[in-house]
């Protein structure tokens, strides 16, 4: 399996970006797919998860009401629209991956990651 990521980049605080990430390699329905992120210092963060059927199975209460997540299941890729953009939310961004047994809550359980992308606002 292989993801890639774009979308990242450097906004003022309250703007907007839109990450993507991009599979290949798996059955789309049965592949739960993540956006995680970290900062420097910290540990890697869940943002939001999303099962093979379009499910959002977990929103991160701090970014709930600004963030979205969808997933288009015929392209096999998964988004995160990022509003109201805050400086807490910099970070390396990643896209994460697990086949065929549901979606876990720890970042170790995602076998698959992207290279990550850089989210800086200020």
């Amino acid at each position: 399996v292989q993801l890639v990521e774009s979308g990242g980049g450097s906004v003022q605080v309250g703007g907007s970006l839109r990450l993507t990430c991009a599979h290949s390699g798996a059955t789309a329905g049965s592949v739960c797919m993540g956006w995680f992120r970290q900062s420097p210092g910290k540990n890697r963060e869940r943002v939001a998860t999303m099962d093979g059927y379009g499910t959002i199975v977990y929103m991160n209460p701090s970014v709930a009401g600004r963030f979205t997540v969808t997933r288009d299941l015929g392209k096999k890729a998964l988004y995160l629209q990022m509003n109201s953009l805050k400086p807490g939310d910099s970070a390396m961004y990643y896209c994460a991956v697990r086949l065929n047994s549901g979606c876990p809550t720890l970042a170790k359980d995602f076998p698959f990651w992207g290279q990550g992308t850089q989210v800086t606002v200020s």
